[in-house]
């Protein structure tokens, strides 16, 4: 950077013409323009003008330098305007991270239909089956659920998202409903293995009470997709995100319960690593998001109800 300052600087003394001139215009006296000029010669060891007391008269090297540095000036100068316009004008490459099942059904779709809005976007989705440490990865946007993960990350929350608590119409038929979260104590319930989280234990609220419940049986997975597919073949209850479960829950091929207690949120959120100004195609790919996410509810709910 102080290569190019010095360039900007020389440049500018040569259009001038004299070092009061561009004193004058900097705002400090001759001396210490002077004392500028000797220092750059200085740093590369050759002489760049030859002054007397009427003109500056470039030496060879000077006109080297002042030729090839205009040019470097001139592709710091577009390469800084090719940047600032990034933040209003959306364009490069968006390395988007989620996990496979919501990113299956929602960011996929999501991106397809951002794509024909912003053309000029190259889009990279890369879906883990746990979140992946965006800076690491350099991913510019990842999709998570729940608490944000460390405070070294940004995030805006997209969509609300609750956790219920359903099972089939068959397995319940057999089975009985639970009334109750201890009622589960007694049920089979399906479990999701998630991370490295402790697993099988779930937490009920209703107003001032708390309930811890650990609930067995005999399926079992880290894969939220296969849990599901055991729910609706009648398997046992299971506790999935709204999201994963609004439409079996509006065909009614799942049935919600225990729908007075609640489990903690599992939110909906854009996070990517802290920084001050975010680029054009990640601020509008996450206004863009929540947007969509909140016409895909408005819509499932419109389902439900008919």
């Amino acid at each position: 950077m102080d290569a190019i300052a010095d360039l900007e600087f020389f440049a500018r003394l040569v259009t001038l013409g004299s070092l009061s001139a561009l004193a004058r215009d900097l705002g400090v006296t001759p001396p210490a323009i002077s004392a500028r000029l000797s220092q750059l010669e200085r740093r590369l060891g050759v002489k760049l003008l030859n002054r007397t007391t009427r003109r500056l008269a470039m030496t060879h090297e000077g006109e080297l330098y002042l030729g090839t540095g205009s040019k470097i000036i001139e592709q710091v100068q577009e390469l800084e305007r090719m940047v600032s316009s990034s933040r209003d004008l959306p364009r490069g490459l968006l390395k988007v991270n989620a996990t496979f099942g919501f990113g299956r059904r929602h960011v996929v779709p999501a991106l397809s239909e951002f794509r024909e809005q912003y053309p000029e976007v190259e889009v990279q989705l890369d879906l883990t089956d746990r979140p992946m440490n965006l800076a690491e990865f350099a991913f510019d946007v990842g999709i998570r659920f729940g608490e944000l993960p460390d405070q070294r990350v940004v995030g805006r929350r997209i969509a609300a998202n609750r956790r219920l608590v359903c099972a089939s119409p068959k397995y319940l038929a057999r089975h009985g409903v639970p009334k109750v979260p201890d009622d589960l104590r007694n049920h089979l319930c399906i479990v999701l293995r998630e991370n490295d989280t402790a697993y099988g234990t779930w937490h009920f609220t209703k107003g001032k009470r708390h309930e811890l419940v650990k609930v067995h049986g005999a399926m079992s997975s880290n894969d939220g997709e296969a849990t599901l597919r055991w729910a609706l073949d009648g398997h046992g209850v299971l506790v999935r995100s709204e999201w994963d479960v609004q439409s079996a829950l509006a065909s009614n091929a799942l049935t919600q319960l225990l729908s007075d207690w609640a489990l903690p949120a599992a939110d909906i959120y854009a996070i990517y690593p802290e920084r001050l100004n975010l680029s054009a195609k990640v601020r509008l790919f996450v206004e863009f998001m929540e947007r969509y996410l909140a016409r895909e509810l408005n819509r499932d709910v419109g389902e439900t109800a008919q």
